[in-house]
This record gives structure tokens, C-alpha cells and sequence, in this order.
């Protein structure tokens, strides 16, 4: 059965490499902790506050769901999602800068704050398939850009809180990135750097495995990202960043080649739910996967 998005659009072909899958959304959710709204008005109205792993592998699978699922399959993430959404409305109770001050207006109906959701995530995919798979065509930006738009509408967002194109987009991300907007309120500051890696379990697959994907996740970010989440960054560590990187993209080039597509490519589904269950049975051990959020998240 069909989905919304044809086989053959570069938005499927971008979700369906697993190199994409398994990061795009540690280099989202990091660089978004970057916008106040948006991360206090998701942090004050999840019932995984304190396993950022858990909610990130949720809404990782939500999305796949909905860009690579048969409608009827989509459908229900979409109708999950909107019943999710209903009472995700307030105020800031932190100060989130000049731009976001305590008591700020947020809603998950905010046309704008939907798009930056949106924007988040198509950056951060649109750079790890660059990184790690091969460099997109312009023409293949344009449309990635435009599956993203298509994407955001299915969740309810006005076609015009979009920029009108690809390059529109860029220029707005990086401007705003380099701007001062960009606040990082105490709790998001914990929970990017605990998902950038610099604490928390470690991943399934042992130290290896986390060491390369906190090397990734890492190298991934604007040095300006970095430096506000003070996450220290070495020659050494850039050093290791391109060689991953390198190596990723001789993979992806020679494993087409050879057919082995099936490694290469598929849903990631499979992967979020081990994470999910790692954290969650840490939790039962009586872990903390985040220590110190509930110091600083309002009672």
C-alpha cells in the first residue's frame, strides 16, 4: 500500500539510510535545545522529561512511520501525534532570553513553532547525509526541503509558516543561528549535552559503538553549538570526526555497488527500540539517566 511520499522522492531515500536514521535526531534535538519555546514547551508537557533517549526514540519513530509507512500506517502516528499535541499550550516558567521571556505564549498549534520543529529535523538530516552518505545535487535540496513542507502540513501546519524554497530556508537557519536569539535555558543544556554524549549509559553495542556515535553526534554540530553547550572539541576529536566520516561515505559507495543495500538501508524503528528499552531498564536499576533535571525543571 502506498504512502504519502512516492519511493523514489529524495525524502524517502534520505530516511531510509540508516546512517541518516540512527543521528539525525541527536543533532536535532541538540541545535533545537538552541530555540527556548520550543524546548520548554515540549519538556513541560512529556512524560519522559528525564529520558530524553526514550522520548527521542518516540518521536524518531513517529516520523519514519510517517515518511515511510503505508497511509493507513501514517495515519495513526498523525492521529497519535494531534491527540499529543491538544494540551501542549502555556507559558514559559524560565527565562528564555529577550526573545523568550518567562511567560511567553507557546502552543503546538503555533504555525511558526511548527515549522522550526520542521526545520530542525530537516537540517539535521539534510547535513547527515551529506556527512555521511554522499553530498546532495541542488536540485536534490530543493526537494527535501519541499518533503519536509509536505510533511509538516500532514501535521496540521499552514503551507505559509514555510520559507518559499530551500535557499530561503538556509539563509533563515543559519541567520538565526548566528544570531542572538538562540538561548539555552539550564535543562537544555543538560539534556543536549547528555545526548551529545558527554554523560549518560552507554549505548547498545558497548563503548565502541557509543564512542563513534558520541564522535558523530559531536562533530556534526556548528563549532557555535558546541561552545554553547560547552562540549570541548580537540584537533584530535576532528581528526577522528573526518575519518568517520570518510569511511561512512567509501561504505555507502561501495556497499551499493555490491548490492548490500539491506545494511545500508531500511527502517530504524528496530534500533530506537532497543535504545529505548537500555534507558528505560536503567531507570528500573534505579539509574538516572539525566542526573540533575529535576533540580532545575519547576515543580
Amino acid at each position: 500500500m502506498p504512502g504519502y511520499f512516492a519511493a523514489d522522492s529524495m525524502v524517502v531515500r534520505a530516511m531510509r539510510q540508516r546512517a541518516v536514521g540512527l543521528t539525525w535526531g541527536q543533532r536535532a534535538l541538540v541545535i533545537g535545545g538552541l530555540h527556548p519555546r520550543l524546548f520548554v514547551g515540549t519538556a513541560q508537557h512529556t512524560a519522559h522529561r528525564a529520558t530524553p533517549y526514550t522520548r527521542l526514540a518516540l518521536t524518531a519513530r513517529l516520523m519514519e512511520t510517517v515518511f515511510l509507512g503505508a497511509k493507513e500506517e501514517a495515519d495513526r502516528a498523525l492521529a497519535f501525534t494531534a491527540r499529543r499535541h491538544v494540551p501542549v499550550e502555556g507559558t514559559m516558567e524560565v527565562d528564555g532570553g529577550p526573545a523568550h521571556p518567562v511567560g511567553a505564549h507557546y502552543s503546538a498549534a503555533d504555525p511558526g513553532l511548527m515549522w522550526w520543529t520542521a526545520a530542525f529535523a530537516l537540517d539535521a538530516v539534510e547535513f547527515m547525509y551529506d556527512a555521511l552518505v554522499r553530498p546532495l545535487r541542488p536540485d536534490e535540496r530543493e526537494e527535501l526541503f519541499e518533503g519536509f513542507v509536505t510533511w509538516a502540513g500532514l501535521f496540521g501546519m499552514p503551507a505559509s509558516a514555510a520559507p518559499a524554497s530551500y535557499p530561503d530556508f538556509r539563509r533563515r537557519f543559519d541567520a538565526w543561528l548566528a544570531s542572538d536569539e538562540p538561548h539555552l535555558v539550564e535543562e537544555a543544556r543538560l539534556v543536549g549535552r547528555h545526548i551529545a554524549g558527554t554523560a549518560g549509559y552507554y549505548l547498545p553495542g558497548g563503548s565502541a559503538t557509543s564512542a563513534t556515535l558520541r564522535t558523530v553526534v559531536q562533530g556534526s554540530l556548528p563549532p557555535l553549538v558546541r561552545e554553547r553547550y560547552r562540549i570541548p572539541w580537540s584537533d584530535a576529536d576532528e581528526a577522528r570526526w573526518r575519518a568517520v566520516r570518510t569511511a561512512s561515505r567509501l561504505a555507502h559507495g561501495r556497499l551499493s555497488l555490491l548490492g548490500a543495500t539491506p545494511v545500508l538501508r531500511g527502517r530504524s524503528e528496530p534500533f530506537y527500540k532497543v535504545v529505548q528499552k537500555g534507558e528505560q531498564a536503567l531507570v528500573r536499576r534505579g539509574g538516572v539517566s539525566i542526573p540533575g533535571v529535576s533540580d532545575v525543571t519547576p515543580a
